[in-house]
């Protein structure tokens, strides 16, 4: 990634912190939807749905490749994926349970 920041280190936490504050001020689907498809580029935007598809695919025990056949994602980011799964901050982990207990 290219490292073009003009902002010092506390000015980049803030501006992610209002990133985030933005999202949780969202309420629905389709206002997340409306509101990723300003901020991300289609390729951007698909990127990230291919990851979460990796991510619910995994969690069920599927293989790289048997995902990588149903999905046409690498078996590079599937590995990614896979790593931030289990060393990763928990992100996924904690988005897929609530959406699990969710749809329960």
């Amino acid at each position: 990634m290219k490292d073009h920041r003009i902002l010092n280190q506390r000015q980049e936490v803030a501006a992610e912190d209002e990133l985030f504050s933005a999202l949780l001020s969202l309420e629905t689907t389709a206002e997340l939807r409306g509101f990723f498809h300003d901020l991300c580029t289609p390729a951007e935007l698909q990127a990230m749905k291919d990851r979460w598809a990796v991510v619910e695919l995994l969690a069920e025990g599927l293989t790289y490749r048997a995902i990588h056949e149903q999905t046409g994602v690498s078996v590079t980011t599937i590995g990614r994926v896979a790593r931030c799964l289990t060393d990763g901050t928990g992100g996924y982990r904690t988005a897929l349970a609530r959406l699990r207990k969710t749809n329960e």
